[in-house]
Order: C-alpha cells, then sequence, then structure tokens
C-alpha cells in the first residue's frame, strides 16, 4: 500500500490577479498516485482529521484515509446499495454514512467492524445527514420528502416533518445554532428550526435543483449551488442568514451542474473565499464578495466532480467520478494557485 507512482500532471488555469487583469498559466507538477480509497465512483468525501478523510462511494463501503500518507486506515462494509452522504462527529472517531439502501448507519475508527448505531426510517435514498454542534442529535433526508430528527444516544426517531415534493439533495447545521439548511429538488432553500422540526425560514426559490449547500463558520453566512447545462444554471449563491430575503451575490462560469461547494479557511488566501466544484472537471476559487474568480483549476480525465472539502489549512479533497478523490494544495508561490499533488 502506499504511494505507488508519480506522473506528470499538467494544469491550465486563470488566474485573476488583485490589480484585475485575468492571466492565464500553465504549469507541470508531479501527481502521486497513491492506493485508491474506492474501486468504483467515489459520492462523497469529508475530512475527519487534519490527516484523515471518510469517503463513500458505489462500491458500497465506507474508508477511512490518511492522505498524508497514502493508506487506508480502515474500510468499513454494511451498507447493501451506494453510499450517498457521510457526516463525521465533531472532535471525534465517529461518523455517520447514508446509503440508497435507505438506511443511516453510524461507525466508530477506533471501534468494531460492526456498526455502532443503525438509523432506518425513511422510504427511500437518503440523500442528507447533519449532526448538531452538541453532537447528541442527527438529521437525516431523503426523496421521499421527509427530515427526520435522531436520538443519537438512543438511536430513534424524535421528530419527523414532511413536505410535498420536497426532495432533498443535502443538510447542514449551523454552528452553533439549533438551525439546520436544507437544498432541494424542488429548487427551494429552507432553514429548519431543529426544535420541534419546523421550517423557520424559504429562502427566494431559484431557477434550478439546489444541489448542494454549507455554512460558514461563523454561522453568519451560506452559499448553495445549482444543477444546469452549457452555462445555463451552473451557479453557487452566497446568502447572510441573518438577513435573508435577498442573496449577496452569485458566482457564475461552470458549464455543468455544481456538485459542491465549501467556505475556505482564511489562511487558504488574503481575503474570504469559497471553492465550488461541478460536473465540468472543474475546481474554482472565488472570492466571498463580490463573487470574482480568482482561479480555475482543470481535472481533466476525472469524469464529474462529485464532492468537494476542506482538508487542512492548505489542502482540498475532491471527490470524482472517474479518477477517485484528489488531494488539491494551494500554492502561493506565483499568487493564489491550486495544483494537483496526490489522486488516490
Amino acid at each position: 500500500m502506499g504511494k505507488l507512482q508519480s506522473k506528470l500532471k499538467h494544469s491550465t488555469y486563470k488566474y485573476s490577479r488583485p490589480d484585475g487583469i485575468l492571466e492565464e498559466r500553465i504549469q507541470t507538477k508531479a501527481c502521486q498516485e497513491y492506493s485508491p480509497a474506492h474501486v468504483d465512483t467515489v459520492s462523497v468525501v469529508t475530512a475527519l482529521s487534519p490527516d484523515l478523510c471518510v469517503s463513500g462511494g458505489k462500491d458500497k463501503t465506507v474508508v477511512a484515509y490518511n492522505w498524508k500518507t497514502g493508506n487506508v486506515v480502515r474500510r468499513f462494509k454494511g451498507h447493501e446499495r451506494e453510499i450517498t452522504k457521510v457526516a463525521c462527529v465533531h472532535r471525534s472517531s465517529q461518523f455517520f454514512s447514508a446509503s440508497r439502501d435507505r438506511t443511516v448507519m453510524m461507525w466508530d475508527l477506533h471501534g468494531p467492524s460492526q456498526p455502532r448505531q443503525q438509523f432506518s426510517g425513511h422510504s427511500m435514498v437518503v440523500t442528507g445527514l447533519a449532526v448538531s454542534p452538541d453532537s447528541s442529535q442527527l438529521c437525516t433526508g431523503s426523496r421521499d420528502n421527509t427530515l427526520l430528527l435522531w436520538d443519537i444516544g438512543t438511536g430513534q426517531c424524535a421528530e419527523r416533518a414532511s413536505i410535498s415534493r420536497n426532495l432533498v439533495t443535502h443538510l447542514c447545521w449551523v454552528p452553533r445554532e439549533p438551525y439546520i439548511l436544507q437544498t432541494s429538488e424542488d429548487k427551494t432553500i429552507r432553514l429548519w428550526d431543529s426544535r420541534g422540526l419546523r421550517v423557520a425560514h424559504v429562502f427566494p426559490t431559484k431557477q434550478h435543483i439546489q444541489t448542494h449547500c454549507e455554512v460558514s463558520e461563523d454561522g453568519n453566512k451560506c452559499i448553495s449551488c445549482s444543477s444546469g447545462f452549457g452555462g445555463e444554471g451552473c451557479e453557487a449563491t452566497l446568502w447572510d442568514l441573518r438577513q435573508t430575503r435577498n442573496r449577496i451575490c452569485e458566482y457564475r462560469g461552470h458549464f455543468q451542474t455544481v456538485a459542491s461547494c465549501v467556505f475556505l479557511p482564511r489562511a487558504l488566501a488574503w481575503m474570504p473565499t469559497v471553492a465550488t466544484s461541478s460536473h465540468d472537471c472543474k475546481v474554482k476559487i472565488w472570492t466571498q464578495d463580490p463573487g470574482a474568480c480568482l482561479f480555475t483549476l482543470s481535472l481533466d480525465g476525472s469524469g464529474p466532480l462529485t464532492s468537494l472539502a476542506v482538508g487542512d489549512t492548505v489542502s482540498l479533497l475532491c471527490a470524482s467520478f472517474s479518477r477517485g478523490i484528489h488531494l488539491l494544495r494551494v500554492d502561493h508561490s506565483q499568487g493564489l494557485a491550486l495544483r494537483e499533488v496526490a489522486a488516490f
């Protein structure tokens, strides 16, 4: 296991300098080929610690992987169908996986090979997972139009809510708050109050399916992204959670569905930034406001990019349809740049 070989990787990107001039650069970097985490498409990836990530895919397995050494730490099997979502418990070795088999399982990196808990309550594929800030509750969402709120300690369902045509695509919990952000195939973004699981706010309806959402670490802003094709749709939108009537700005430049969006740590850039990944095989970095594209990295040959996660203060993890997980690193040697350093 571990590092297998190093390949020369050509990356073409455009860089918007602080003076507003857009430059296109080509760089050739060695990309390490690590032992693969999965044998098929990777659906989702998230960071568990500063050197470990958790991922799931079509091979029905959940994998804990050390991206700094290039090794599988543990492989968890229990689901009968593709993994759709993973979510980690804050400052813990525990994490959850959701699947097309309609179940959610709770795992412990240092525990037995069997799941610690199994949550069964949805009638269709589970497409949303969010853990409360105090790690006591789990919210799940599905294409069956329902949200379920679970007591993690007992494994019992505490609340249930259903809205017609609310086909959930993603869930995330607002830090230090009792609120849950949710995107849907009905083109709507909802903010739920976990106290009774009621809708607290509905954002203005978008023109395309909302595929993913993320909340900033301070809990003041959120970002959502949309489906699309040929440049129609394919945008991400920044919202202010304190004044939820209007969007702050939109990020336009992808040409296919934007599947994932994340807020980047301040250490990655000299200004507040966000990153997006798309089915067009590109990862883009944007200024939060006014939404200028600082950088575009093309991961050609990877197929659609399915998931994006912050690894540490200088790294991003990007799951793909054809080439597993890409380890991307921020490079400040020539302004703000992003390069692929490994794939697994």
